[in-house]
Order: structure tokens, then sequence, then C-alpha cells
């Protein structure tokens, strides 16, 4: 990563996709703060997704600014953050606060997110709400700046291939 860029980097996906574990090496390698997407939900979200209640898109609103917000603060020193951004919608409002950011997506089949959710310990996210999250997700347009990639692979090479995509691009 050249040193001049301060690239911001939304990883995204439905829960189970990897996003925390990437997110944070992803941040290590490229010497910025990684922030986890989760710990910007108002406790309201927490408690709805906790007792197996989707959210809506009035819920995610106020998350999604927190997010957007802390994006555009680090537009000096770059950074990464977790965040499923499932639709265009809220992808746009992130970009809004950070035109340049990169969309980095985590894909897995049904089956593989399902077995993921089903052994983590400690969220607050249960398996139920999964099948809410992948009938949400929009992929990427192709005029999003961003990539999709298969979570099922090593972190250290979605790393890898991230950091050649925001070298090889403008920002």
């Amino acid at each position: 990563m050249t040193e001049a860029r301060a690239p911001r980097v939304v990883v995204m996906g439905v829960s189970g996709s990897g996003k925390s574990t990437v997110g944070d090496r992803l941040a290590r390698a490229l010497r910025v703060e990684f922030a986890e997407g989760d710990d910007f939900h108002p406790p309201a979200n927490v408690a709805k997704m906790r007792a197996g209640e989707p959210l809506t898109d009035a819920d995610r609103a106020p998350w999604l600014d927190r997010i957007a917000a802390w994006l555009a603060a680090q537009s000096v020193r770059g950074g990464v953050v977790s965040c499923s951004a499932l639709k265009r919608g809220y992808r746009d409002r992130l970009r809004a606060a950070a035109p340049d950011v990169l969309f980095l997506h985590l894909t897995a089949t049904r089956d593989e997110l399902a077995r993921r959710m089903s052994t983590r310990r400690d969220h607050f996210m249960p398996p139920s709400l999964l099948d809410s999250q992948l009938a949400a997700l929009e992929p990427l347009g192709s005029d999003e700046r961003g990539i999709v990639v298969d979570a099922t692979r090593p972190p250290a090479d979605l790393v890898r291939e991230t950091i050649a995509v925001l070298d090889s691009c403008p920002s």
C-alpha cells in the first residue's frame, strides 16, 4: 500500500461472513484504525436482534449515520469498518460521507454462514436472522467501487487481494 493514500474500506456482508476478522486484519496490514460496526448500534437495535427481530430501515438509519460519521472522520488517516451494508441505499449513505470508500463484500453459501453463526459465542445476532439478511442483501452495483470475494478463503489472501485493488485503482 502506498504511503500517500488514506484508504477507507467498509468490509460488508451478512452476519457470519467474517467482517470483523477480515476487517481487523486488513486494518493492521494498512496501518489504519479498525472500527467494529456492531459497536455503533444503539442498545435498542442490539436488544431487537438478540430477541430475533430483524432490523428495519428506520432502525438502521442512526447506526449507518454513526458509521458514516466515523468514515468521514478518517479522511486523512484512513480506516476500515465492518458493516453489513446490505442495501444500495445504505451504501449510498456511507459513500456520501466517504466518496472514495471501497466496499469489500464477503460472500459464502447460506450453509457456511449458518454453520459459522451457530458456532459463535457471545454474539447478539442469532442464526434465525440469517435468512432476513440474505433476503435484504443487494449485490454491489457495477458503478460501486468495490470487490466481491469468497469469504471461505484464508483471511490473509483476502487482505492481499484488497490491498492490490486499493493500489491499482484511483480513489
